[in-house]
């Protein structure tokens, strides 16, 4: 019997591979829209209807679907006409990278009535890892709050996002949503062992395969070690990773690299290659991995690979000291020392790491590689290609589409290096797209921290001493390690005001799945101790924790000490700390909500502070012209993955150029299009990059408006940019003559800008919630979230509040149930969402957002970065409303529901619950 399916009414006869599920076909047959998001039936991002009905086609066989009407994301339009529910998500921007949004679609279309009122149960097979969902909810309401552009007045204003119609089209294009012609498959062959030198590859089987073309080993790869961390100056990272290393760390490392006709081919072929090993002893606590006679992990040169103590697996360390902490412990009338515990969490961005490369001959005809990668760092990524295969920059080109999330897993080049050397070798196209569960095994996570605090006070509330033992799992390559950990003792100890301050960190290598850059870079992990002590402390003295925290921190105009030294670019631009802490004493005022009969309540807050950028410089350059129809064409190298600074950018150029945002294209993340970027991370998108193009906007203002007088004989003071035009004594001459006249004398209309980073500011954030707990079960409930953010000016509301909330969505996942466990072997066992247990529609409460009235005296038009900052104060602030409701004192995430359970039953029982006792 032949085949035959419709896809959005267009007829479709190919037959199905043996096995083949709906998704890989309709992604097979162009309909992009259709994404890949678990492989399991877990996130909903794969969601068609058959027949009306909605299914995860990852999950359909693509053979049931024979005789049937499909539709995808991309047939619910009709007649060039939205559907209501397409419109309702634009109007709401009920997103934030987009990749989720098709799934939400589908499945908001087939709800009814009855569904519709209980979204949580409705929304159980679909996730987001942006938005926290209260966008999602309003966009599923009709809730409006995208605002129509006006020319000139853009900053401040809450308009859309210019990719908005193509993600609720399912046309906007992500990393793989291309066609390449003549396209070849990786898969890796990754190790079983957590130590192992490899004796021997046998590839003979393997290139038997019908397909296989190629079967790359650690002969193939070039002997150069490098990091996979992108960072602005590569010495911040050791270099420890060879691309095919014939010594393995840890389960999951890649051992070779099949590249076949088919991915189906490739897996083949990778079972098929023989590996000889010699099983070496490994180390997956990093305590013991510091102690004399434990197996090292790399032993390399120090200074050579730019590792602190390779026999002692110590791969970066501080100690510094302001004052002396025992003059200050003694100074005290009552100290607390505890010591805090944070697991492994997963980046979980729906979009899994890969990429495409092919080879390509320029207009002039020269020869080079360009690569397709779902990456936040396209210029590190180019330079770092280059340097690895002693390439000239013009011989790569590095290209991001839209990328579906990021939060720092993605600062990293993990696939695109094996990609080059196999386009390299075949001269082909080549793909490398990451599974979920290999974005579990295979990628990084956020780092393991253990943290002993020690902090005294005397009886006035005053602190008199902080020290704080920090020792950060790196895992088995110290890619972002000592930077972490370097971070992670800076603001986190530079927001309390102590005469005595001390910090011992070390950042550790184990034989453990690596850790990298992640949402925070180590201030979440350490804030989550510091201000659980900060609450102790309070309860000691018998003070207000609220009280105890206005009394202790630092003020407008101090300086910025920790004890790794004072920063000399980093300042208090802008002070809204102590408006944040008015918003959480206002919220603790209100009535409170009726918790159920017999449940304990409690209520916590914490406070976080954050460097506006990283140090030691973060470049972005950016180019804007005036284009033949009047438009402005906005080069930037910052990629966009739902940071929404594509949206900024415009807003500023706009704003700057007295036009309205739709009349500014903006090309994005690509090293062909300006001359450097240093990457879409740190928090750096609006204050980086967004003072680039306000820098380059104003100096197109003023060319176009130089050459509009010199053009029309009047002076420069009498012209003024209008939208599409320049006003002069009451008349108008459009901006499509003023191009023409330029060019006709042989002028561009076009201006550079560039800002390097320095100086930096600092941004706050404080939490509160108020908790409800049953004793009987563990189960949590958050009766109320509010969140207070010092943004400066912000740049677009509705944007900033989406990243506040999803920052706290994903911090409250880290500090609920997320955790990348990993077994006697440390091999990750949780290699599935259902598994790791991600934040669903239904766990999320909305939070409050107010944002803080400030200006920064740094950042463009008053801004101050808020993509990171508010993840870090979640975890205390919710551990301490804990602490307030159960009277236990919890110091180890995640807070999961048996944990809170066994400890109340254990205090029940006559223990302590799990309760840290003070010092004295």
């Amino acid at each position: 019997m032949s085949f035959g399916i419709h896809v959005n009414e267009q007829p479709f006869d190919a037959e199905p591979r043996p096995g083949q599920c709906l998704r890989t076909y309709l992604r097979e047959r162009g309909w992009f829209g259709v994404k890949k998001g678990c492989d399991a039936g877990d996130c909903g991002a794969c969601t068609v209807h058959v027949d009306g009905k909605p299914v995860h086609s990852c999950l359909y066989p693509a053979l049931r679907a024979d005789g049937r009407s499909v539709t995808t994301v991309e047939g619910l339009a009709r007649d060039g006409e939205l559907h209501p529910v397409q419109q309702r998500f634009l109007d709401a921007q009920g997103f934030q990278c987009g990749f989720c949004t098709a799934g939400y679609l589908m499945t908001t279309v087939a709800l009814d009535e009855e569904q519709l009122g209980d979204l949580p149960r409705a929304f159980k097979g679909n996730l987001c890892r942006c938005t926290g969902y209260r966008a999602i909810e309003d966009a599923v309401r009709g809730v409006k709050h995208v605002e129509a552009p006006c020319a000139g007045a853009a900053v401040g204003r809450s308009l859309p996002a210019p990719a908005g119609p193509q993600v609720v089209t399912g046309t906007a294009r992500y990393t793989f949503d291309i066609d390449v012609p003549g396209l070849l498959h990786m898969k890796l062959l990754r190790s079983p062992h957590p130590h192992a030198r490899v004796l021997a590859v046998d590839t003979a089987a393997a290139l038997r395969v019908p397909g296989v073309r190629l079967v790359l080993t650690h002969q193939d790869a070039p002997e150069r070690h490098y990091s996979t961390a992108r960072h602005e100056h590569p010495t911040e990272d050791p270099d420890d990773t060879r691309l095919l290393d014939d010594t393995v760390r840890y389960v999951g490392q890649r051992v070779a690299a099949v590249v076949a006709d088919s991915e189906a081919a490739a897996e083949e072929g990778c079972r098929r290659v023989e590996v000889t090993y010699e099983v070496l002893p490994a180390v997956f606590d990093p305590e013991e991995a510091m102690l004399p006679g434990a197996p090292v992990v790399h032993a390399k040169d120090a200074g050579t690979a730019r590792i602190a103590r390779p026999r002692d697996n110590v791969v970066g360390e501080v100690h510094g000291e302001t004052g002396c902490v025992e003059t200050g412990f003694a100074e005290a009338d009552v100290v607390y020392e505890e010591t805090f515990r944070t697991q492994r969490v997963q980046h979980a961005s729906l979009e899994t790491h890969g990429a495409v490369a092919w080879p390509e001959r320029t207009e002039e005809g020269a020869e080079r590689i360009v690569v397709r990668s779902s990456t936040q760092t396209p210029f590190l990524t180019r330079r770092a290609l280059c340097a690895l295969f002693d390439l000239p920059l013009e011989r790569v080109r590095v290209v991001a589409g839209r990328v579906g999330g990021g939060f720092g897993g993605k600062q990293e080049m993990i696939v695109e290096d094996v990609v080059v050397l196999a386009v390299m070798r075949l001269n082909r196209p080549v793909k490398l797209e990451y599974t979920r569960a290999e974005q579990f095994y295979g990628a990084t996570t956020r780092h393991p921290f253990t943290v002993r605090v020690k902090a005294g006070a005397r009886k006035d509330g005053a602190l008199t001493a902080i020290q704080l033992r920090v020792v950060a799992d790196t895992g088995a390559y110290g890619n972002h390690g000592p930077a972490v950990m370097f971070h992670s003792v800076g603001e986190s100890m530079a927001v309390y005001r102590a005469p005595h301050k001390r910090a011992d960190g070390y950042s550790v290598y184990t034989h453990a799945v690596p850790a990298g850059a992640f949402r925070g870079y180590g201030l979440g992990q350490v804030v989550f101790a510091v201000e659980s002590v900060m609450d102790e402390l309070a309860r000691l003295l018998g003070i207000d924790p609220l009280v105890f925290r206005e009394r202790n921190v630092i003020g407008p105009g101090e300086a910025l000490v920790s004890p790794g030294g004072e920063e000399e670019d980093l300042h208090i631009a802008s002070y809204g700390l102590g408006q944040c802490l008015s918003i959480v004493r206002e919220a603790r005022a209100e009535p409170a909500e009726v918790a159920p009969r017999g449940w304990l309540v409690g209520e916590g807050t914490a406070l976080s502070m954050i460097a506006t950028g990283p140090p030691g410089g973060h470049i972005a350059d950016v180019r804007i012209g005036l284009r033949a129809d009047g438009t402005y064409d906005l080069a930037v190298g910052t990629a966009e993955f739902g940071n929404g600074t594509t949206t900024v950018h415009r807003q500023i150029a706009a704003g700057e150029l007295g036009t309205t945002v739709d009349r500014i294209t903006v090309r994005q993340s690509d090293t062909d299009l300006v001359e450097h970027d240093t990457g879409a991370f740190g928090s750096t998108g609006t204050v980086v990059a967004g003072k680039a193009t306000l820098r380059a906007s104003q100096t197109l203002a003023d060319r176009i408006l130089g050459f509009a007088a010199r053009h029309l004989g009047v002076r420069r003071e009498e012209c003024a940019l209008l939208e599409g035009g320049v006003g002069y004594r009451g008349s108008r001459v459009p901006l499509k003559e003023l191009y023409a006249a330029a060019r006709s004398v042989g002028q561009d209309l076009v201006a550079d800008g560039h800002f390097g980073g320095t100086p930096r500011s600092v941004a706050f954030n404080a939490q509160w919630f108020r908790l409800a707990v049953d004793p009987g079960t563990g189960e949590i409930r958050v009766l109320r979230s509010v969140h207070a953010a010092d943004a400066g000016k912000v740049m677009n509301p509705m944007q900033c509040r989406g990243q506040v909330e999803g920052g706290i969505a994903q911090a409250l996942g880290a500090t609920l149930f997320e955790n990348v466990r990993l077994n006697e072997r440390g091999e990750v066992t949780t290699t599935t969402f259902r598994q790791y247990r991600l934040p669903q529609y239904a766990d999320i409460p909305r939070t409050e957002v107010h944002f803080m009235e400030t200006s920064d005296a740094i950042g463009p038009l008053g801004a101050k970065s808020m993509s990171e900052s508010p993840f870090n104060p979640v975890a205390p602030a919710f551990a301490n409303a804990l602490r307030d409701a159960t009277g236990i004192r919890f110091t180890e995430l995640p807070l999961t529901r048996d944990r809170v359970w066994l400890a109340l039953d254990r205090r029940a029982r006559g223990g302590d619950g799990g309760r840290a006792d003070p010092a004295r």
